[in-house]
């Protein structure tokens, strides 16, 4: 976003790539958050707001190079923007060393066990609140979660640098177009080696939403592609998980459900999620890969380190790290652009076009026919009266 003052106090901003697609209340959420709704509705009812110098209404979309006029005023008491948190040194310290990969668009993070994503209940310290650390001036927007891993879980965590990032960003997530693949060390091993657990989930009555578990009447569909990619005997097996569906717990959930739970997850394993012996008690589940397209085009591909605990444990099973490189275990499913996806609908509408061009040959075929017969049934009829 950049602005351009005049003398007048009238305000013009250039709307970004970043902001582009966006609505017009959303973008003034996004970057004027000290302006509510009404006024904007109020200025744009009354033709203060202009883009190109023309009039525009809340829900109109903006599109990148457009200029946004924005009236002197607005701002409420009430609605400034949030203060950044002071961070001591040695949280900033902490924030940076769990950087992976920074993009433009993008800050990858490798988030270790124990730590949790965001603050809740008796959670104090959590990656949510060492965000800040990436903040370098008050021009820069600060960076937002854009999905999570539970606390004890470790590996690829994405972190989008602008709202509007953010927003792409969600959208891969919730369109299930991302790819994440995550490794797991578990109790036994499975009798088939490489499938799909389809299994409903719902929230486990009387936990308070703390646990789930499979509900096959009222859950909500939940799928989890898993392979077992090596084994120690019949202890314990590593396994390599893609979540088809992005419930809470679900590979937990989805791994004790078919008896194998994960190594050190006592939650749902219980007693039984411990092996004997000098491996960890901490649970072993790593978001060991992530694949997805950037805002901007291209694809984001991350791999994580894994923990010092799981490390350890993989080497004290005997599990060769180099045979899986964490590629994603269901068919390609590649996201289109927009000219894709309207070539694809313009050859789609043709085709449909095509095929209805045959129906209607075969049903006037069919009514000449139907014609030709009772015209000959008329003649014929004729000729038995007489």
């Amino acid at each position: 976003m950049s602005e351009r003052k005049f003398p007048n106090e009238v305000r013009q901003f250039t709307i970004s790539d970043d902001d582009d697609g966006v609505r017009l209340d959303r973008w003034f959420k996004r970057n004027l958050p000290q302006i509510g709704f009404g006024t904007v509705s109020k200025w744009a009812r009354t033709g203060q707001i202009r883009v190109d110098g023309k009039r525009a209404k809340p829900d109109d979309r903006l599109t990148s190079g457009q200029v946004l006029r924005v009236p002197p005023g607005g701002e409420q008491t009430g609605r400034k923007p949030k203060p950044r948190r002071e961070l001591k040194p040695e949280e900033i310290a902490e924030a940076k060393a769990m950087v992976v990969k920074e993009t433009k668009s993008a800050i990858v993070l490798n988030k270790p066990p124990g730590l949790a994503t965001q603050g809740g209940s008796k959670t104090n310290k959590h990656v949510d609140g060492l965000l800040d650390a990436f903040v370098e001036d008050d021009d820069t927007p600060r960076p937002r979660l854009v999905h999570r891993l539970d606390k004890d879980t470790s590996g690829v965590l994405l972190i989008a640098r602008t709202p509007g990032s953010a927003a792409s960003y969600s959208k891969r997530f919730s369109g299930r177009s991302a790819r994440k693949v995550y490794w797991a060390l578990i109790v036994g091993v499975p009798d088939v080696k490489e499938g799909t657990i389809d299994a409903p989930l719902a929230k486990q009555p009387g936990t308070g939403g703390e646990k789930m578990h499979v509900d096959m009447e009222g859950g909500q569909p939940a799928k989890t592609r898993y392979r077992v990619v090596e084994t120690a005997g019949k202890k314990a097996a590593w396994v390599e998980l893609e979540p088809l569906t992005g419930r809470t717990h679900q590979l937990r959930v989805h791994m004790e459900a078919i008896g194998h739970p994960i190594v050190g997850d006592g939650k749902y394993g219980g007693q039984d999620a411990f092996l004997t012996g000098s491996i960890s008690r901490k649970m072993h589940l790593h978001a060991r890969r992530l694949i997805i397209t950037e805002p901007g085009g291209g694809k984001l591909d991350v791999t994580a380190e894994l923990p010092e605990h799981f490390a350890a444990s993989m080497e004290q099973l005997g599990f060769d790290i180099a045979l899986s490189d964490a590629k994603p275990l269901r068919e390609d499913n590649t996201e289109r652009t927009k000219a894709e996806k309207k070539q694809a609908a313009k050859a789609h509408a043709k085709q449909y076009r095509k095929s209805r061009r045959g129906e209607r040959r075969t049903r006037t075929t069919s009514k000449a026919s139907a014609k030709k017969g009772a015209r000959s049934g008329k003649h014929s009829g004729k000729g038995r009266k007489r």
